[in-house]
């Protein structure tokens, strides 16, 4: 997810910026896109005046926020006109009425779902909607999703939390989303990006994993900007998919195709009807350059010349107060500080002054995020998901299904509990002693940049009882923590300091993973006062949007507070540096075993 972006149009760029929140995001992309016009309104989606590039640096949100707005200056009768259709109508106030309360919208598209709030200008989320969005797996490690579907769930839960609401009430709207691939053609219509034929499914996820032969042979070519995803490119970007779209659906797909598109960029485009793509897209999963745009040698080595020869028409022409709370990071530079968005998958953000080249650590980024800073994004491919994965997939999944139902709570609120009854007097954390898990069984994103590499468990027993569902659930938590150690000793190895932590998303609600996060890093973990902190976070970009604040940090200030600080257990550090040790034999061991399956 992006903070401060720019427009991105004819390279190269020239940016002018706008403060943002601290967020990122694979699992989530946010953007700030505009589109210069002399009439410089700043009504509905328009952006206040450009922002000059020299900006002390900014204080950051507790957790990171997320969001997308667009820079587009029309009459405001046009504007609303325009948004009717997204949100499900309303009336106009005449300029002799009362001025009425300001309202936000923030949208959020993950894997498997969109939201929306409905937020005020003090940041209190006052409505809440969710909607489910399709997706196919038509083949392993083929992920796919419909644009028209998630268009349609945001419009679904946009009408929903402002049901009521007066349309001239309706300040700015931001939207965040994962970073997948939407491809239409010159007419904007969908294309297929499959075998069936199927226009309806024209998204690749961002979890797709087709383009392994296609990421190897980008890798191979060791291209200078490959330094600047860590070294190695991930499959998970979209120069392997499009590679594998020109290869394997040339007549159906790419010799159609008239846009790419991140999904965030999409949801802007169906919002506004401008194109423009983010800034923070481009850099962060596209090798364009903020600073010297995009490298025409990099498209012809790899094959997709066709962008080149185009001019990338197709791809795209271009903190809330902590003093108070005991935190190391008070008084300290916003590089001291580690934004972890936590839901299907996990995403790194840290930033710094100066470039920092860290192996296997995607970036650095120059002004993805915070304008004059360096961007670092480290991830993990599935976390979220793999928690699921484990305990579906457990022989006593059943039970707890009926267990919890029984006491009207969710299965992961009962684990918890359940592992209170269990643990007796020892700190919960000891339950696993025996018991360790490598979490990569979608591939290592970071520090490794290896998707070959698989999952491990170690401590097996013959137990199929609700007791041991509770102990690897906890060990897998565990494991998701111990990566997040792995990522930050290689960002700190390479040159970052890092002192806290700022979670958000879906899984910074369990306080089990929060508190494993606490003290497996041994840093104290600060959450939001709003619970929904990334659509919070996507609203205080659209309120900054409207030019009800003068700046996003202005908008930040007053949307934004902590609500909790969780400190690490220092008495247990021992035994999580033990388990830390294991956990880095285990791929150690990984390596070892194929080295002695692959040795002739």
């Amino acid at each position: 997810m992006s903070d401060w972006a720019s427009t991105v149009s004819d390279p190269p760029l020239s940016p002018t910026w706008a403060p943002g929140a601290f967020a990122g995001a694979q699992a989530l992309r946010a953007h700030v896109r505009e589109e210069a016009s002399p009439t410089r309104e700043r009504t509905g989606l328009a952006l206040p005046s450009p922002f000059p590039q020299s900006l002390p640096p900014p204080p950051l949100p507790p957790p990171p926020a997320a969001g997308s707005l667009t820079r587009w200056a029309v009459a405001p009768e046009t504007l609303l006109s325009s948004l009717c259709p997204l949100l499900g109508g309303g009336t106009a106030m005449s300029g002799g009425e009362q001025k009425p309360k300001r309202y936000y919208v923030g949208v959020d598209v993950g894997t498997g779902s969109v939201r929306a709030a409905l937020v005020d200008q003090s940041g209190v989320l006052l409505a809440f909607a969710d909607h489910p969005i399709e997706k196919w797996e038509p083949q392993f490690n083929h992920h796919e999703q419909s644009s028209e579907d998630i268009w349609a769930a945001c419009c679904v839960v946009t009408k929903k939390v402002v049901q009521g609401i007066d349309l001239n009430q309706i300040r700015g709207l931001g939207f965040d989303a994962t970073c997948s691939l939407v491809v239409l053609d010159k007419q904007f219509h969908p294309l297929p990006v499959n075998h069936e034929g199927d226009s309806c499914r024209n998204v690749i996820m961002w979890l797709d994993h087709r383009a392994v032969s296609q990421v190897n042979r980008i890798n191979e070519t060791k291209h200078s900007v490959l330094q600047y995803v860590g070294g190695v490119m991930s499959v998970e970007m979209q120069a392997p998919k499009l590679l594998w779209l020109k290869e394997n659906l040339r007549e159906t797909c790419w010799d159609k195709a008239g846009h790419f598109f991140d999904l965030p960029d999409f949801l802007s485009w169906k919002a506004t009807g401008v194109t423009a793509r983010s800034l923070c897209s481009l850099v962060c999963k596209w090798t364009y350059s903020a600073e010297k745009g995009w490298d025409d040698s990099f498209w012809k080595m790899v094959g997709l010349e066709d962008f080149v020869a185009d001019n990338y028409s197709k791809i795209g022409v271009i903190g809330a107060d902590v003093r108070g709370h005991g935190l190391v990071c008070e008084g300290q530079p916003v590089t001291s500080r580690l934004a972890v968005i936590c839901g299907t998958s996990s995403c790194h953000m840290g930033i710094s002054k100066d470039p920092i080249f860290v192996p296997g650590v995607w970036g650095p980024y120059f002004s993805a995020m915070v304008p004059g800073f360096w961007l670092n994004e480290g991830g993990q491919s599935v976390t979220g998901k793999l928690i699921d994965h484990m305990v579906q997939g457990h022989a006593a999944f059943p039970e707890l299904q009926a267990k919890a139902t029984a006491r009207c709570q969710s299965i992961y609120a009962y684990l918890n509990s359940h592992l209170d009854l269990i643990k007796k007097a020892q700190p919960v954390g000891f339950l696993t002693v025996d018991l360790h898990v490598w979490p990569d069984f979608h591939g290592n994103r970071s520090p490794l940049a290896d998707l070959t590499l698989k999952g491990m468990v170690t401590g097996l027993t013959l137990s199929q009882d609700l007791d041991d569902l509770a102990i690897l659930y906890l060990a897998t938590v565990q494991a998701i923590a111990l990566g997040t150690r792995f990522i930050i000793e290689a960002m700190e190895a390479a040159g970052h300091s890092i002192s806290t932590l700022f979670l958000c998303g879906g899984l910074s609600k369990n306080p089990l993973f929060v508190q494993m996060h606490a003290d497996i890093t041994g840093m104290p973990v600060v959450l939001s006062q709003e619970v929904e902190s990334v659509l919070v976070g996507a609203a205080i970009l659209g309120a900054c949007a409207s030019g009800d604040f003068a700046s996003v940090q202005e908008a930040m200030a007053k949307m934004s507070k902590v609500g909790k600080v969780v400190f690490p257990r220092q008495q247990d550090k021992k035994y999580y540096d033990k388990k830390y040790q294991v956990f880095l034999k285990l791929v150690e061991h990984q390596m070892e075993y194929l080295a002695i399956m692959n040795d002739d």
